[in-house]
């Protein structure tokens, strides 16, 4: 069996392999950082909880699964979409979670190497056809779990982990200065220093003004992260698009009775869906409607 068949099998387990851990981080992230828990009952798990220990279990039962119940989509098929223990329904998030993963590390593995192929890039396995550009394909792999997990964190409890969204920044950094994201290493730096100013000015400004706080410094981080992968010039378009995707689904749920007490939903995720948006091709529009190159 040659490379270019094993190929794409490779970069499907990985998505589906880390798309399980991301539902690890998920879950156990928003519980590792609460830190004013209901009764010292959950705060002492809380300590003792971390994203290896204690293994995967049962959120309703807490009975230890075992390795058949944790192949990732196949399992929750298997079980038909409840606990092989106590019965009670496992959330559609898990092999949503691994099914959005395993997509995008696809495409990063298939399509992208050809969307960035106008860009000189390092990390080609020379010598093997067809199997071009590894580095740039695993480094967009990699960011696309980050921020899958950091959206649904952020939707689930509002909190974006520095854990994740710093190393996002300096990943973006390395990236471009290994020729892997399709940026020059200054600009990833300028998109990482204007995405943070950008956001925090306007919270900064909002907070002067009204005396409430209007933005958390995650999303700070976030911008940053994101400006360090997508660069100054789509910073503009990323938070238009956010704020208006962010504005109609926040119509759409006070419709509906859905909003959270205090009338809010995150940006986080609106940030990211547009940051994807533009990494399929919706930048190559908008850097055309501009007429730049």
């Amino acid at each position: 069996m040659t490379i270019e068949a094993v190929w794409p099998w490779l970069w499907a387990v990985g998505g589906l392999l880390s798309g399980s851990f991301l539902n690890v981080m998920i879950h156990r992230w928003p519980l590792m950082l609460a830190a004013d828990l209901e009764d010292a009952e959950h705060e002492a798990h809380a300590r003792q909880l971390t994203l290896a220990c204690p293994r995967s279990h049962c959120p309703h039962c807490h009975a230890p699964l075992t390795v058949l119940q944790l192949i990732p989509v196949l399992s929750f098929v298997w079980l038909r979409g409840r606990c092989g223990h106590c019965r009670q329904p496992i959330a559609w998030r898990y092999p949503a979670v691994e099914l959005l993963n395993t997509a995008w590390w696809l495409w990063c593995g298939l399509a992208l190497p050809a969307w960035l192929a106008p860009i000189p890039l390092p990390g080609a396995m020379v010598g093997l056809p067809g199997v071009h550009n590894w580095g740039p394909s695993l480094a967009w792999s990699l960011w696309g779990s980050a921020v899958l997990a950091l959206a649904w964190i952020d939707w689930d409890s509002t909190w974006l982990p520095d854990g994740l969204t710093q190393p996002l920044v300096w990943g973006g950094l390395v990236a471009a200065g290994l020729g892997w994201s399709g940026l020059p290493l200054p600009q990833a730096l300028a998109g990482a220093v204007l995405g943070y100013l950008s956001l925090w000015s306007v919270a900064t400004g909002f907070e002067w003004v009204t005396g409430q706080e209007g933005m958390g410094g995650g999303d700070f981080k976030l911008l940053a992260a994101l400006g360090a992968w997508c660069g100054p010039m789509l910073l503009i378009p990323l938070v238009l698009m956010a704020s208006v995707l962010g504005l109609l689904v926040g119509v759409v749920l006070r419709a509906r009775g859905q909003l959270r007490d205090g009338r809010y939903i995150p940006f986080g995720p609106f940030l990211i869906g547009a940051a994807v948006a533009l990494r399929l091709g919706l930048d190559r529009l908008i850097q055309t409607a501009w007429g730049v190159s």
